[in-house]
């Protein structure tokens, strides 16, 4: 079996989720805090502000502030999510990145505005070339109502030198490895959905952006790392031990990043509740996610693999 290449923001790259306080305001303390246990839990790289992050919801200080912040606390890379559905915005904010620090940017398809490809090749050439740093686009119809087309990735990751790679939330397996297939050597595909993590390694992914890395982190590092030596069998095992842990992270009724902030929560991380008009959590969900960190402590000491509040 041919080897998986090695993603240059390495195998999981968690989206963090940003902490504020009781009254909601942004607590970059605890954001530092959450950075630390991360990295010393399984994640290679740090995504800030991203969807995880609720940075829909932030002020430009806000991300700088916590851009910041985090790069200071960390050794591991920090993406910023520099994307937004205002070209000119984005390239504002993707020119400032780098002076806070940030290793990369993730810059996501333009939301509400429906671009067409064309558009969508103006907008992320545009915003690359605002900046020196790798940047990673971000690809999620389900939240955007666009998707990025093949073709479209293909002629930006040939003719833009800095575009390095995609988040793949598409949930469009075969049409993922078409374009990894024709993609130029050393493009990084990572899944941008944790569930797919095991079937994008299998047509060419580098690994995952991840919500889930909150309270899995060993593990799924440890998935990609089974696989990545060609270990077929025990990534499976590994992954269908994982499928009801990622499960929990998302619902109709608890959207991302509810749970995620809820086993945060319970695994003892001060990260507050989400902003409107995502949160406040009922106290259902709370009991959930500990229940949830109860269950992945005996399991995942099991494994050998160190479970969330290890």
């Amino acid at each position: 079996m041919t080897p998986v290449q090695q993603g240059r923001f390495g195998a999981v790259v968690t989206a963090m989720v940003t902490p504020f306080d009781d009254a909601g305001g942004l607590d970059l303390d605890a954001a530092a805090q959450l950075a630390r246990w991360l990295a010393a839990h399984g994640s290679d790289a740090l995504v800030v502000a991203g969807t995880t992050g609720e940075g829909s919801v932030l002020d430009d200080e806000e991300k700088l502030d916590l851009w910041r912040a985090v790069a200071e606390a960390v050794t591991v890379p920090v993406i910023a999510a520099t994307g937004s559905n205002d070209t000119r915005h984005s390239v504002e904010l993707t020119a400032q990145a780098a002076a806070i620090g940030a290793a990369g940017c993730l810059v996501v398809t333009p939301y509400y505005n429906r671009p067409s490809q064309a558009g969508l090749v103006g907008h992320f050439t545009a915003v690359a070339s605002a900046t020196d740093l790798p940047v990673v686009l971000y690809d999620i119809p389900v939240r955007t109502g666009r998707r990025i087309e093949g073709p479209t990735l293909l002629a930006l990751a040939r003719d833009v030198p800095n575009i390095v790679g995609v988040k793949d939330a598409a949930g469009d397996v075969v049409g993922a490895a078409r374009t990894i297939a024709r993609a130029p050597a050393g493009f990084d595909w990572y899944s941008g959905d944790d569930a797919y993590t095991l079937p994008l390694l299998s047509v060419g992914a580098v690994g995952v952006v991840s919500v889930a890395g909150h309270w899995v982190g060993p593990a799924l590092n440890q998935l990609v790392t089974t696989f990545r030596r060609g270990d077929v069998d025990g990534a499976r095992a590994l992954n269908a031990g994982l499928v009801d842990a990622i499960a929990f992270q998302s619902s109709d009724t608890h959207p991302n990043p509810m749970p995620a902030k809820a086993v945060c929560r319970a695994m003892g991380l001060p990260v507050g509740q989400c902003r409107l008009p995502m949160g406040p959590a009922g106290a259902d969900l709370d009991d959930r996610a500990r229940a949830l960190v109860a269950e992945l402590g005996t399991a995942l000491a099991g494994s050998g693999v160190g479970g969330a509040g290890a």
